[in-house]
């Protein structure tokens, strides 16, 4: 999924936080957006998603404004995610249970995420008792479950161990090599930009940096 930004202002009060001309992210691409606190990546990728519409200007997805069918070829992870009070397996199910997908096409799907990002053992686990990072984890993997055209990342990684990171980078690579879905990360890590993204764009207090 392309996306197209024209003319996006956005203020809170009589501040500007974004101030954005023009900005074409690229279908099939993994983009990262860094800056320093404050440069409004997180909203600018609220915009993206669809959790803010009080702006001005144009967010156009293939050339199109967004709509229900759109939003659910998305999804966004959240630096604190939120999962359910039920298993592991079930949060990474819900996705594909709430589109009526078959139980084997779910159980296959679930079990492959299960491996790819080695938490096969938390399985029965209740995701509301998870640490930090096993969070964090199991929310990249019910983003991925569906196979989305647009995946969002706010700084996913974050305060979490370098073994998970790798783990989540893994998956982030394999899903957009093999199911051409554009990603699009929020990150403080210019490092890890540089190890996953194919462009990386630099926001500060609200604008695209050259």
């Amino acid at each position: 999924m392309e996306i197209q930004i024209k003319n996006l202002a956005k203020t809170y009060g009589e501040k500007k936080v974004l101030d954005i001309e023009s900005l074409n992210l690229e279908r099939e691409k993994i983009t990262g957006i860094i800056g320093p606190n404050g440069s409004g990546k997180s909203t600018l990728l609220n915009i993206i998603a669809g959790l803010d519409d009080k702006y001005d200007g144009q967010v156009l997805y293939n050339g199109e404004l967004i709509d229900s069918d759109i939003r659910k070829k998305m999804t966004l992870v959240f630096q604190k995610a939120y999962l359910f009070k039920r298993t592991v397996y079930k949060n990474i199910a819900y996705p594909l249970e709430v589109r009526g997908v078959k139980e084997e096409k779910i159980k296959q799907k679930v079990l492959e995420l299960l491996k790819i990002l080695e938490i096969e053992d938390l399985k029965m686990k209740i995701g509301s008792k998870l640490s930090g990072g096993e969070t964090q984890k199991v929310a990249l993997a019910r983003g991925l479950v569906f196979n989305p055209e647009l995946l969002l990342l706010d700084e996913p990684t974050s305060n979490i161990d370098p073994e998970y990171i790798e783990h989540m980078e893994k998956a982030i690579l394999k899903y957009n090599k093999e199911n051409k879905g554009t990603v699009i990360i929020v990150t403080h890590n210019i490092n890890q930009a540089k190890r996953l993204c194919d462009n990386i764009i630099k926001l500060e207090r609200g604008r695209v940096i050259n």
